[in-house]
């Protein structure tokens, strides 16, 4: 529904304000624009605000994404690809300064400054809204305000968050149909919840999640577009207490995809954090065995550990033959609750994959590459001569030429990269492969096994299982991968990113740690947790363990000791396997003597990890949970 703004208006009061000129443009709808009164109120408000010159609410319909993706192909924001090779797909390019996250600018504006704690960046409420405000103050002048109501999770989910975006950018509706359920029947949902036709409850039924976006670039009657139109001050502002969402300035990915990173972990963790659940970075894979018998896995580790691939990872032939499958739930987001049958249970909150595009190929994962064949989004890769997207990586020969991600003619010896470091898709999770049948099921999955790993040339073994829970969410919290930049000091450093969580928790990780702690209490049947490392060297700097589809055998003794099936090896770190027990067939030259290296434990690489860790537990400050500096000691005892 398109509603015309031709009036301009300014204020110069706070967002609340309302003019007849305003409610002018509402008059020009033939129907109500929604039944709920405070989502109508919030949108009449924030067109006050940012002057639109028309305001959309979309529907989440085929003929929407028709409409708004040949308009991108019409304005030079979206180029249509070969309808052969990629049907119902599209290439976006961005401005060079405006192609990932920035952590630098994005805050969590608690109530007080140690609510955000020392991880995260934090700015006064009452000051950010002021600042806000005029940020916003008619940035959408001469742009169209789209309303997308959207839900993370499945609608019927006790755990499902609906939210609304506005925002002046057809790219964010584009990517949120694809990212989440939006439109028409979430609309319809949050109606039906404040009317009391449905009775089921939520947490925050009847109520929404208000989340404003704007590029912050506003365009004057006369004046010409840009094809990708952003601001070079960006904000990305969380409200903990109040549960809303401000993004300005930015057009790319988590910056303006609010129901991402914002809502479903920033927000969603504080939301967690006050009823007893968990909002959680990571995947969620399945591992089905011939007896068909099923296990599911929640796992977390930092950027470029292999999260992906681990989430549609394909069993070796031996695997296969045998009867072994794996599925996918989700690859990125987590949301956890206690449920009645005593386990934890876990949704995807996302409907799509955002995936890097540069690495990815069918050597490395194939079921991401026939993910992306049809009705996809790709943003900053290269655009082939036969209408084709290409990445680095992708093929092991590169294109002879093509265009490149910053629009310039590319060939192999040029100098630069074909795609960008960061370079995207956005893919339905329907069309992998691998999609498992109860991935959108209200209830969730039962979870079997926590597991938390970093990308460690050293130290840590290839698998390992926690003692208990509590040493567990120590593992948890002190996981991170060592840096592999040749700035003077760095190389070899381990970055701490406890559970991944570390640009993604919304308050103090102190705090965070303590509701893993107390997580305990609410689950009779806790998952196992365990850590792994793929990326182990030998002393002449060689990858001890192939990876990728091997991995399956890590997945294997993890399930088993799950299911109580074989026996462990008691080290100070926690349960190891015995070779025996661990599944080497047509593992090519895998000996017991290379086992042995890939699990061994270095008493001098292991107390200086120790004295690492307890750095990292000072920099987290007063609110750090007593129970991870006992477990710290505990470990330094059990080393010896």
């Amino acid at each position: 529904m398109r509603i015309n703004c031709e009036t301009q208006v300014h204020f110069s009061h706070a967002i609340a304000i309302i003019t007849s000129a305003h409610l002018a443009c509402y008059a020009m709808s033939n129907t109500p624009t929604t039944t709920h009164a405070a989502l109508q109120q919030w949108v009449a408000d924030m067109t006050a605000l940012c002057s639109p010159l028309a305001v959309e609410w979309c529907d989440g319909s085929d003929a929407e994404w028709e409409r708004l993706t040949s308009l991108l192909v019409e304005k030079g924001t979206f180029t249509r690809l070969n309808a052969e090779k990629r049907p119902n797909c599209f290439l976006a390019r961005s401005t060079t300064s405006d192609v990932a996250r920035i952590e630098d600018r994005t805050f969590i504006c608690s109530a007080t400054q140690a609510g955000a704690g020392p991880t995260n960046h934090w700015a006064d409420p009452a000051e950010m809204r002021v600042t806000l405000t005029e940020k916003f103050r008619g940035s959408m002048t001469g742009r169209t305000m789209y309303v997308i109501p959207f839900c993370m999770g499945p609608l019927d989910s006790p755990l499902a968050k609906i939210g609304v975006e506005i925002s002046d950018s057809a790219y964010v509706v584009t990517n949120m149909r694809i990212m989440c359920h939006m439109g028409a029947h979430v609309l319809k949902r949050l109606e039906d919840e404040a009317s009391g036709a449905i009775t089921k409850k939520r947490d925050g039924f009847g109520t929404f999640i208000p989340s404003l976006h704007s590029v912050g670039a506003p365009l004057p009657s006369g004046q010409a577009d840009t094809t990708w139109p952003c601001n070079d001050h960006k904000y990305i502002v969380h409200f903990p207490e109040t549960r809303e969402i401000m993004s300005y300035g930015s057009g790319y990915g988590g910056n303006a995809l609010l129901g991402k990173k914002c809502l479903a972990l920033r927000i969603a963790s504080n939301i967690a954090h006050d009823h007893e659940w968990m909002a959680e970075h990571m995947l969620i894979v399945g591992v089905h065995a011939p007896d068909g018998s099923s296990n599911y896995l929640s796992v977390a580790f930092p950027s470029a550990c292999g999260k992906t691939n681990l989430a549609m990872l394909i069993p070796p032939p031996t695997y296969l033959d045998a009867g072994w499958k794996t599925s996918i739930v989700g690859d990125d987001i987590a949301w956890l609750w206690p449920h009645e049958d005593g386990k934890l249970h876990a949704i995807n909150p996302e409907t799509g994959y955002f995936g890097v595009a540069p690495g990815t190929a069918y050597e490395t994962n194939p079921l991401a590459m026939e993910s992306i064949k049809a009705n996809t989004l790709f943003t900053n890769v290269g655009l082939t001569d036969d209408g084709d997207v290409w990445w680095e990586g992708m093929t092991q020969t590169p294109p002879a030429h093509l265009i490149d991600w910053t629009g310039q003619d590319w060939t192999p010896d040029c100098g630069r990269s074909a795609a960008h470091a960061n370079a995207r898709f956005t893919a339905p999770a329907v069309q992998c492969p691998t999609i498992d049948p109860n991935w959108q099921n209200p209830d969730g999955v039962p979870i079997d096994a926590i597991v938390f790993g970093g990308r460690r040339a050293t130290t840590m073994p290839l698998v390992f299982q926690a003692l208990d829970w509590n040493h567990g969410v120590y593992i948890g919290a002190t996981m991170g991968s060592e840096m592999t930049a040749a700035a003077a000091g760095t190389l070899g450093k381990v970055r701490r990113d406890p559970m991944a969580m570390l640009p993604f928790c919304g308050y103090n990780m102190g705090d965070y740690f303590a509701h893993w702690f107390e997580m305990s209490q609410h689950v009779t049947q806790l998952p196992q947790i365990f850590h792994v490392d793929w990326f182990r060297k030998s002393a002449e700097g060689k990858f001890l363990w192939p990876g990728y589809g091997e991995n399956m055998r890590v997945l294997e003794w993890i399930v088993k000791r799950c299911n109580g099936q074989v026996a462990a090896n008691a080290t100070p770190i926690g349960a190891s396997p015995f070779f025996e027990d661990f599944n080497t067939a047509g593992l090519e030259g895998f000996t017991a003597e290379k086992f042995a290296e890939l699990m061994a434990l270095d008493r001098s690489e292991w107390q200086a990890e120790i004295a690492d860790q307890q750095e990292f537990f000072t920099s987290l400050g007063d609110h750090l949970p007593a129970e991870l500096p006992h477990q710290r000691e505990l470990l330094a005892a059990r080393m010896g």
